[in-house]
């Protein structure tokens, strides 16, 4: 599955647009609802405008809460390192819809 979904300051859809969550995910997992997900968090605003995060790992789709790493980023995030933490806030089980709080912890130079 491709990604293209805004980036908002808050969970609400009118909420502030920040940037774009564009990527890719695709089932990992024969057990569980288990992701490799590969996204890059864009900006288009403020400080951050045209810099980017990127985040790689396993996304355990079912659990309210899970942790993916930073593997890097562009201009501002250069060699980005750190985390993100996935909480589910809003989910439509019928359409696959959902509304993802994620809170992202960065080092960069």
């Amino acid at each position: 599955m491709m990604a293209n979904d805004p980036l908002t300051e808050g969970p609400d859809p009118n909420s502030k647009l920040v940037g774009w969550a564009q990527g890719l995910y695709g089932s990992a997992s024969q057990h569980d609802i288990g992701l490799i997900m590969a996204l890059s968090f864009g900006f288009v605003d403020g400080d951050y405008s045209r810099s980017s995060v990127s985040v790689l790992g396993r996304n355990s789709a079912a659990s309210r809460v899970r942790e993916m790493s930073v593997v890097g980023g562009t201009r501002v995030f250069r060699l980005a390192r750190g985390y993100a933490v996935a909480e589910t806030y809003w989910l439509n089980v019928l359409t696959g819809d959902a509304i993802v709080h994620y809170n992202v912890t960065v080092v960069h130079y």
